[in-house]
């Protein structure tokens, strides 16, 4: 199976996640569906319907947080040395070419990806364009508005 690339504070997110799921989250529809049993007949009961589904929930996201952190390649970027390329993990200093605005971002993984928050997804179209470029080159971004230009202005291991 491939490896999904992930920087480390990316992992330490999902790791804290599973630890929830499985110490708060589980017991509490386990606890749930004791009390909706106790409540008689099954059949026709819709709390213990409610906590079922989400007993189902609870379990299915555990399953994929462990997936997800079994087939991770964990890559700290504060110790990579790209010599100053584009690179996942890198931080980008952007300067839009059509209208001077600036914009940082740091490329990481599909999970971890939130554009408030300035992270990219690797797979995204502005990282690929992005992926082995050095400071002071221009990567050409096929965005749903057309081609947009972005000046690389600094790469950062952070």
């Amino acid at each position: 199976m491939n490896k999904t690339p992930l920087t480390v504070r990316g992992a330490e997110l999902l790791r804290a996640e599973l630890h929830r799921m499985k110490t708060i989250e589980r017991p509490s529809v386990i606890a749930a569906i004791a009390e909706a049993r106790s409540h008689g007949d099954l059949s026709e009961n819709a709390e213990y319907d409610a906590a079922k589904e989400r007993q189902g929930f609870v379990e299915g996201r555990i399953k994929e947080l462990e997936s997800k952190l079994s087939n991770a390649q964990i890559i700290d970027p504060a110790l990579l040395d790209a010599d100053g390329r584009c690179v996942f993990g890198a931080t980008v200093e952007l300067e839009d070419l059509d209208s001077g605005d600036g914009v940082t971002y740091q490329i990481v993984g599909d999970d971890e990806a939130d554009v408030k928050e300035g992270k990219i997804s690797v797979s995204s179209p502005i990282a690929r364009a992005l992926i082995g470029k050095y400071a002071g080159d221009v990567a050409e971004v096929k965005a749903p508005g057309g081609v947009r230009e972005y000046e690389i202005v600094e790469v950062r291991y952070v």
